[in-house]
Order: C-alpha cells, then structure tokens, then sequence
C-alpha cells in the first residue's frame, strides 16, 4: 500500500482527497493536516510514502515548508495548486524545490471528477521517486561543465551552422533536469526543441523561467518557428510538436492530434519527427520520467543515425523513461545529468569535424 498524509487548510479538499484515494486498492491516506506544522508532526508519527500539499496555507506557505522538507526529511510530494497565472510561478518553483507533480484544482470549486484520475497517477508515480540520488547543486553542475572543458564549448563555432539540431524529452523531475541542462549550455548551441509533459498553463511560464536564467533564448514554440542556433523551443502544453525539413533549414509544427503514452505533447511524437526530418544531423537527450515515452522514437533517431544521450538511473528522479530507451538500444551513452551539457557539446562538435572532414 502506498501511504499518503494530505496537507490541506480546506477541511473540504482534505475530505474529497482522502475519499477518492482511499477508493484504490493500492492507496490508503494514513493521516490529514491542517498546516505544515501539523505536517511535520504527522510524517514522524505516521511515515507516509508520499505526502500532497498545498501551496497557501497559514502560519507557513507550502513552497517554505517544502523546502525545509527538502532540507532535512526528503521524501516524495506533489503539489495541489490552484489553476491561476499567479500561481503558476509558485508550481514551478514547487517542482524547482523537488516536489515530484503538480496537480492544479480546476477553479475555486473542487471538482472531483476532473482531478481523481490526475491525483491518483500522481501518487503512484511519486511512490517509486527517490530522493537519496537526485540532489544536483550548482556546484556539480560546474564541475559538469568543467568535465567537458570550456575551452572545447567556447571552440565549437556551432552558430555557424543551422544544419544540427538538439531533441530533448523529459517528464517526471524533468523541469529541474531540463534547466540545468539548459543553463549549462553555451549560447551559441544548436537549436533545441524539446517535451515537457506539463499542463498548459505551465508550459509559458515555465518557458520564461528557462530563458532567465539559460544562455540560450528560450520561448514557448509557435507553429512554424524555425529551430535556430541558440534558440530552444518548448512545446506548448496539450499540443504536440513535430520537426520538418525545409532545404537546410529546420522548423516546428504545431499539432493536436490524440495523446501519445497518454500525453500530449508526447517526447515520441517529436523523437519520430526528428529521427525522418534530421538523422545523422540531430542529438537526442532523453531523460528522467514515468513510463516509456521517447524509447521508441529515440531508438528511431538512432537508427537514422542520430547521437542520443540518455540519462542514468542514479541522477534519474524516476528512471522510467531512460530505462525503456536503454532498454531496446536506443542509447548511444549513458550519462550523469550533470554530464549531460558537456556530452551534447562534445558530440555536437564531433559530428561536425567529422562532416566536414568527410
């Protein structure tokens, strides 16, 4: 069984969470709290697997208290917010503390038909996280970056050349992944299109945080945008997005279409795009996430030719994803995520002295 604490100051959300995730036969909700101080008393008393939390709440604010969590008790947490722009910022700094989801409470009336099936993924996906491998500082993220050698980034001349490209995937503890990885990149990189599974209303700010504090101009992609040097594009929540050739140059459609591993965006539909569209001219980074989305298309990429990077287990948040890629062949390396900025560096410069030397 899976053992859940809700922390909720609303009597209401924590009598409809507890109903409904007691209704599954692997999930029972030990215990409730009113405030984080409540809270802290229940995890030691009851120590729960997983704990979902609330963002306001009185005497501390959930991001506060999940920081101290973080800190001192690392355990698995998702987040229930409300669904607001000014909220928004708040869930993605949730997940940038190490909260492992967020689910959004459609409005200021609870609706339980709209968040059981999200809540219920939520919990079980939390429940096999771990928190004993995943804490990447800065300073690891530094010696990353030194591993590869700045002189080797700084050599690259990638801006000169539109005919490389980067296609990254990512779901469960992939925003904190994607933005290392993007802050630790060079601004002259190729061109990056990248999956986050993420709700819509998170994939714009999110996008904004990115391009804060990354090197590389990082926005939201819009349908037909070019996939440029220096440039990384996001795909809007609820739409998948592909990659299209036009002469040397790369672009991104926009599409629906239905969920793809039950996501949309889905990292395969983007890996498949990229492996008919690009081949040999693309790098392929898959990393941590629940399930299987992005195996098959990676193992497409690579079989067009593609380098793929994907990331292993002991960095991994879940390691659901990079283990199916590993899994059917699909990897050409394995790497640390701190590792990860300077092995695209390094195989984006390889691939080009070997083109041009061919």
């Amino acid at each position: 069984m899976i053992k859940v604490l809700v922390v909720d100051d609303s009597a209401l959300v924590r009598k409809i969470l507890t109903e409904e995730l007691n209704r599954q036969k692997d999930i029972e909700v030990v215990g409730t709290a009113i405030d984080p101080y409540a809270a802290r008393d229940k995890i030691i008393e009851l120590k729960p697997d997983v704990l979902t939390l609330d963002l306001e709440m009185p005497r501390m604010d959930g991001l506060s208290f999940l920081e101290k969590l973080m800190k001192h008790y690392p355990m698995p947490v998702v987040v229930v917010s409300s669904l607001t722009p000014k909220n928004s910022e708040n869930a993605l700094m949730a997940l940038r503390l190490g909260a492992v989801d967020v689910i959004c409470k459609p409005g200021s009336a609870y609706s339980t038909q709209n968040i059981s099936v999200q809540i219920v993924k939520a919990i079980r996906t939390a429940s096999v996280a771990r928190f004993d491998r995943t804490a990447v500082t800065e300073q690891e993220a530094g010696n990353g970056r030194a591993a590869a050698g700045e002189a080797p980034v700084r050599e690259a001349g990638l801006i000169h050349t539109t005919s490389k490209l980067i296609a990254m995937g990512a779901s469960t503890g992939g925003t904190r992944a994607i933005e290392l990885v993007l802050k630790s990149l060079p601004p002259d990189t190729p061109g990056i299109a990248m999956v986050q599974h993420m709700p819509p209303v998170f994939t714009t700010t999110f996008a904004e945080r990115l391009n804060q504090i990354s090197p590389l101009e990082v926005r939201e992609a819009r349908d037909r945008d070019r996939i440029s040097p220096g440039v990384a594009l996001l795909a809007p929540g609820n739409y998948h997005m592909q990659v299209e050739k036009s002469g040397a140059s790369y672009y991104v459609r926009i599409k629906q279409g239905p969920p793809v591993h039950h996501q949309r965006p889905s990292v395969d539909v983007l890996f498949h795009s990229v492996a008919s569209a690009a081949g040999v001219n693309a790098t392929g980074v898959l990393m941590t996430g629940m399930g299987s989305d992005g195996a098959k298309g990676m193992l497409a990429m690579k079989q067009a030719g593609a380098h793929n990077i994907v990331q292993n287990e002991a960095t991994s948040v879940v390691f659901g994803m990079p283990r199916e890629a590993i899994k059917i062949g699909a990897a050409s390396e394995i790497s640390a995520l701190a590792d990860i900025p300077g092995r695209i560096v390094a195989n984006v410069k390889k691939t080009k002295t070997a083109q041009s030397q061919g």
